[in-house]
């Protein structure tokens, strides 16, 4: 048996994730992600695929973000007629990242086609892909439960295991059989966080052979879920007592509801007092009603509130959700105190840029910082608080003040890794694979991993082939 591994995107970066094994000369791709980052880069990178779809036997996406299912589209387009298996949460928040993903392609081609016609340029830039096509992978993807094995190829068995990520995220499990010999190789997609609200924890997989393991934050700790609300209640005091704004930049899909809930918890409480709290985002109202339809993927915290208590902690009196262009318009026009939460969560596209144009001069401000910011994105320059930053090509003095609070953090730090690791049955691991992170955080993850009992940790290099087995 011959197996080889190559990375396509996602290596010593962490966007664009797109892995391939290559078993006895058959290849299976795990994600067809979009890259992030500074949009000239990012179309260059989108467009050299390098994936050659049609002799592509199986695909498997590990959750619906668009780093992870962003390319699907294209590589339907490009000639892949097989099945992309998923959990059902999955495929229906794929669904909606892929379809927003077209519709801003076909937005910014337009913008851009009128920009070329003022200036009496000629106009070339075509998008990735169209709704056609996202509606194309969509229909290719086939829904499969946790924990519910299925063979998709000769020999080769797939099962997902929950990974605590997001809804519907999962750890996919490929067990290769063949003359007697079997081999299990675990892809962790992106790992989840232990006692995260409203989802389950990261699984606990059987004993796997390899493991293709991702290090965002492989070189830093996260703070603890008590500090994070305390910090949480003290902006928003600050705020209120202001009649300032709060500015979130959030992912549409776990971040948002997961922000919602806190909030919710806080007011419920009496730790802070009712603010209104915008949700400016068609994605995120979307994602919402996504989450409501998939209780199977909560936490038993979660599934006794909706199916016990009949409450619902997606939905309170001081939560409003924006659904026209023009309401979010008003929002730049609405006095403070105000909490805005709106996508793109590292500010490269959608409503927050706009929110930023009008805001970020205002020192009455606080841009909340949530989640991770990417090399070369507008969230990075803001986290890093640049004194000036460029929006739709103006150029904008920050005045506001700028927090981050990193316990909401989908992603798992080094910590909570290598907890996760020593949780298996290693007695079969013979490698870890190492994606997904930035050269500086997988350098400090390798030598905590070796200090940990994980000796044997290969930094995958983008292209590079590794025999496995």
């Amino acid at each position: 048996m011959e197996i080889k591994f190559y990375s396509l995107g996602a290596a010593e970066e962490v966007t664009g994730s797109k892995h391939l094994l290559e078993i006895d000369g058959k290849t299976y791709l795990i994600d067809c992600g979009a890259f992030q980052g500074s949009r000239a880069e990012s179309d260059k990178k989108n467009r050299d695929f390098g994936v050659a779809a049609d002799k592509v036997r199986a695909a498997i996406l590990t959750h619906g973000h668009l780093d992870h299912c962003g390319l699907f589209p294209l590589l339907t387009q490009k000639g892949y007629a097989g099945n992309i298996y998923t959990t059902p949460a999955s495929r229906d928040i794929a669904s909606l990242i892929m379809m927003d993903s077209a519709n801003i392609q076909a937005r910014d081609a337009e913008y851009l086609r009128k920009q070329a016609a003022k200036k009496g340029e000629k106009f070339t830039w075509t998008p990735l892909y169209t709704e056609k096509d996202a509606i194309q992978a969509t229909s290719q993807m086939v829904g499969i439960s946790y924990n519910r094995p299925i063979l998709i190829d000769d020999n080769i068995t797939l099962e997902f295991f929950d990974a605590g990520h997001i809804l519907g995220s999962s750890m996919p499990l490929l067990t290769i059989n063949k003359g007697g010999k079997e081999i299990r190789i675990l892809a962790s997609g992106d790992l989840g966080r232990p006692n995260k609200p409203i989802i389950r924890d990261p699984d606990r997989p059987p004993a796997p052979d390899y493991i293709i393991l991702e290090s965002t934050y492989g070189d830093r700790l996260h703070q603890k879920n008590e500090a994070a609300l305390e910090k949480l209640a003290e902006i928003t005091k600050k705020v209120v007592k202001n009649k300032g704004k709060i500015l979130i930049p959030a992912f549409a899909i776990e971040r948002t509801q997961e922000l919602i809930y806190h909030f919710h918890l806080l007011t419920d409480e009496g730790v802070i007092p009712e603010i209104p709290i915008y949700v400016d985002s068609p994605m995120a109202t979307n994602a919402t009603t996504i989450f409501q339809l998939h209780p199977e993927c909560y936490d038993e915290e979660t599934k006794e509130a909706f199916i016990k208590h009949h409450k619902n902690p997606f939905g309170f009196n001081s939560l409003h959700f924006t659904t026209s262009v023009q309401e979010s318009k008003d929002l730049n026009e609405r006095s403070g105190p105000l909490i805005i939460i709106s996508a793109d969560g590292m500010c490269e596209a959608g409503r927050i840029q706009h929110h930023l144009i009008h805001n970020i001069g205002d020192p009455n401000t606080t841009i909340m910082i949530v989640g991770y910011m990417a090399d070369n994105t507008l969230g990075r320059r803001i986290l890093e608080r640049a004194e000036e930053v460029k929006i739709h090509g103006m150029w904008l003095k920050r005045r506001a003040s700028v927090e981050k609070i990193n316990a909401f953090s989908g992603h798992a730090d080094y910590g909570e890794s290598i907890a996760w690791l020593k949780s298996l049955d290693t007695s079969r691991l013979k490698k870890i694979l190492m994606v997904h992170g930035e050269p500086k955080g997988q350098a400090a993850f390798k030598q905590h991993l070796s200090n940990a009992g994980f000796p044997n940790v290969e930094i995958i290099k983008y292209g590079n082939v590794y025999d496995i087995e």
